[in-house]
């Protein structure tokens, strides 16, 4: 009897409720209100995947090198945001439309239009919102660097190029982009950042490594690879969720916008392709390294993850949840068989970012045209035009660097590990060098 009597009052209820009017749109202050909590809130999930590249880092490095790569972490995303607020945002917003460079100059807040006595407020969003959302993306491109080239760069050369990254080399090419320069007017299509930041990072990285060298040991006479096992895999996953996490404000904030029904519909379209291509990298990296090496590879897999995150960032809105899986598959199998190209040709990446950020970066920005009217030949102009500016930049950033003040540590610095010759102590010392002096 007490479910029958519940049942009649939950139909009544809904009932009444099928009957009222359909609410009306909300109004422009609440709009600026639900945008400016979007760009806070997924601004602080990206901002969270700073934590993410620290562990994955760390785990990925041996221990005598993971105070130092957490030393970067924290120290790079402050560099980033420093240098994005004395000219990195105005060079990626205070460009023309279909323009190619933007303005050299501080930003500072306005919300003058807001604030103003007697104000009609239309949308938008707080500009301070804006500036932190966006800032967080160009914090996250840097973080791409430094876990490529880990346990062999010296730290403060490697923080000014964190600095010129910011400052003008990731904020000039976004800018063609997100700034509605040259290739928005042609058409190129990037959602959140697969290339702009991604692929951005991962050129980058290339080059350094390249200009770098191997870490000492990594290659034998005979050319081969020497295993070099990060120090803990179980960080190492911890990090990779907490990127997954991280992923959905990276791509979810993309919409720029929540203050409509439609908004909300597509932000959770979006985080849903963006889990599922994670997945569908997972799986797929999974299955073919249990194929192609007899056993599944734990760190193939934690890269096939990001593999999928990476691939569908350029155009999480468009595809069907099938189609992003598929997406974030081929992002794994493309990892899994660009970290054995890359030991060939003795491009020693510590963590596989090149792999994840560049070759899948690659990969998910040609994508967009399966799933959206854009043309293929105009996403490979895109792709093509971004990494010509950024391999351009960055070779001359980092010759500079090492023809001045040197890139690279010393055979017996790098010997030693950096924890003890960059900070003077070490992450575990219960269990390093600084155990021995115990005994």
């Amino acid at each position: 009897m007490k479910s029958f009597i519940k049942a009649a009052l939950m139909g009544a209820l809904f009932t009444s409720l099928a009957t009222l009017p359909a609410q009306a749109a909300v109004d422009g202050e609440t709009q600026f209100l639900l945008n400016t909590f979007l760009f806070i809130m997924m601004g602080a999930l990206v901002m969270w995947m700073a934590a993410g590249f620290a562990m994955l880092e760390s785990g990925l490095v041996r221990s005598k090198n993971v105070g130092a790569i957490c030393l970067k972490n924290i120290s790079l995303f402050s560099v980033a945001c420093i240098m994005f607020m004395l000219c990195g945002y105005n060079l990626l917003y205070g460009i023309d439309e279909g323009g190619y460079l933007g303005t050299f100059a501080f930003w500072a807040a306005d919300d003058s239009g807001v604030l103003a006595e007697g104000a009609v407020i239309e949308g938008g969003y707080a500009a301070a919102s804006d500036f932190f959302f966006q800032v967080v993306f160009v914090a996250t491109a840097a973080s791409i660097v430094s876990g490529t080239i880990a346990e062999r760069v010296k730290l403060f050369p490697f923080l000014i190029f964190t600095a010129i990254l910011a400052a003008v080399i990731y904020p000039v090419q976004a800018s063609w982009v997100w700034g509605q320069g040259w290739l928005t007017a042609m058409g190129f299509k990037d959602f959140a950042g697969s290339t702009l930041v991604h692929s951005t990072g991962g050129w980058a990285a290339l080059v350094g490594a390249v200009l770098l060298g191997a870490r000492r040991g990594k290659y034998g006479a005979d050319g081969k690879p020497r295993p070099m096992p990060g120090s803990n895999l179980t960080l190492a996953t911890l990090g990779t969720f907490i990127l997954w996490l991280g992923w959905f404000g990276f791509n979810g904030g993309s919409q720029l916008a929540f203050g409509s029904a439609a908004d909300g519909v597509a932000v959770s379209n979006i985080i849903l392709n963006t889990n599922m291509a994670a997945c569908g990298g997972v799986v797929a990296a999974m299955i073919v390294t249990r194929l192609v090496y007899g056993k599944v590879d734990l760190s193939m897999v934690l890269n096939g993850a990001l593999a999928g995150l990476v691939s569908i960032t350029a155009s999480p809105d468009t595809p069907t949840l099938g189609i992003a899986t598929l997406i974030g598959a081929v992002g794994g199998v493309l990892v899994v068989f660009t970290v054995p190209l890359l030991d060939k040709l003795k491009i020693d990446d510590v963590v596989g970012a090149i792999p994840v950020h560049l070759v899948c970066g690659i990969w998910g920005t040609l994508a967009v045209s399966i799933t959206a009217d854009v043309p293929f030949v105009t996403q490979l102009i895109g792709v093509t035009a971004i990494g010509a500016w950024v391999v351009v930049a960055s070779l001359v950033a980092w010759l500079a660097l090492k023809l001045t003040v040197g890139i690279r540590l010393s055979p017996e610095e790098e010997d030693l590990g950096t924890d003890i010759t960059e900070l003077g102590l070490e992450a575990y010392p219960e269990f390093g060098r600084g155990s021995q002096k115990l005994v």
